[in-house]
């Protein structure tokens, strides 16, 4: 059979944006601190009523729309995100109830800002062994929800949003989602956290009262396995695929941020210009972050048949996750 491939796409954003004069002046920073520190001019934040739901489905609309597929023809859908509407039920239960995609079955898996990652290698793996032939891969979160706007150093980052990818065997010629490499090392999993919520630490008074419900972050920490890690991905899948850095036509690291994203590139010899970036306009979106770069790219017409391309993430746990894709789309 041939390869698995993306064969469409869709994202959303939220309307209302926070640029840097909004945090500069609630921080009592510059415009240009923040800038230089991140690389983000402004994010995509919803309002309290949206949940991540809301932000996948009018997604998964348009990227239905561009394969010309009926809700109805969707076998799976898989949600990556940390900000699902409620514990239980899975939040791709409840995209697949709004699509009326009536014979799908839906997961929710999490694996941080790696999760789209992962849920495309699952995608990939299902309609290799044909237990699924038209897969929705949904990457998206609501990080407005769990971002401390008391705390200058995180608030800064994070935006809201969704990427949507419909994945369906392709057309072959070698072309497709061709490997995945997925690493984890749960050595690092609380220098990024949530503290509390959870069966560890369940939600009560006090757990509000102590802003536990906000994510918490070693910068340094998660800056130098971010870069190790995400590197790490990148140099397996090259080595597997007999690829130079002159033979990727575009590196796809997930959103971090500027410095992340820049010395990932500058390891892997990798020239900037040939690195995707959507962070400036919409901060870290974590799951979001690659599926929406790509529907981005796609729509800009940066993506051509044939370009080779190397996806890469990291996130909270620490979870790493790769991809190598010769893209089919025109």
């Amino acid at each position: 059979m041939a390869e698995p491939a993306i064969v469409a796409l869709g994202h959303y954003y939220p309307d209302r944006v926070l640029d840097n004069a909004y945090f500069a002046s609630r921080f009592s920073v510059s415009e240009s601190w923040i800038q230089e520190r991140t690389g983000i001019h402004r994010r995509h934040v919803a309002d309290a009523a949206c949940a991540t739901s809301d932000l996948i489905v009018p997604a998964a609309r348009v990227c239905l729309e561009m394969a010309g597929r009926d809700p109805r023809d969707v076998d799976c859908i898989l949600v990556a995100t940390v900000t699902p509407d409620h514990l239980f039920p899975a939040t791709a239960a409840l995209v697949q109830q709004r699509l009326r995609a009536a014979k799908a079955w839906a997961l929710d898996l999490s694996a941080s800002s790696a999760g789209f990652v992962f849920a495309l290698a699952i995608a990939r793996s299902l309609i290799v062994s044909r237990t699924a032939a038209s897969i929705l891969v949904c990457g998206a979160d609501k990080m407005s929800a769990i971002t401390n706007y008391e705390d200058p150093a995180t608030a800064i980052l994070f935006g809201d949003g969704a990427g949507v990818v419909l994945v369906e065997e392709g057309t072959g010629d070698g072309l497709g989602i061709l490997d995945v490499v997925l690493r984890c090392d749960g050595s690092g999993a609380h220098s990024l956290i949530l503290p509390a919520g959870g069966s560890r630490n369940p939600s009560t008074v006090q757990t509000v009262s102590d802003r536990g419900h906000f994510l918490v972050q070693d910068g340094s920490a998660v800056f130098k396995s971010a870069v190790a890690h995400m590197c790490d991905v990148c140099v397996a899948l090259m080595f597997r695929n007999n690829l130079t850095p002159e033979d990727v036509t575009w590196l796809v690291p997930h959103q971090a941020n500027r410095r992340i994203m820049d010395a990932v590139a500058r390891h892997l010899n990798v020239p900037a210009e040939r690195t995707l970036s959507n962070v400036e306009e919409v901060g870290n979106t974590w799951a979001a972050s690659i599926p929406a770069c790509l529907s981005e790219s796609h729509r800009a017409g940066k993506l051509r048949h044939g370009d080779r391309l190397l996806l890469t993430s990291f996130g909270a746990g620490y979870a790493a996750a790769g991809a190598y894709i010769r893209w089919g789309l025109t």
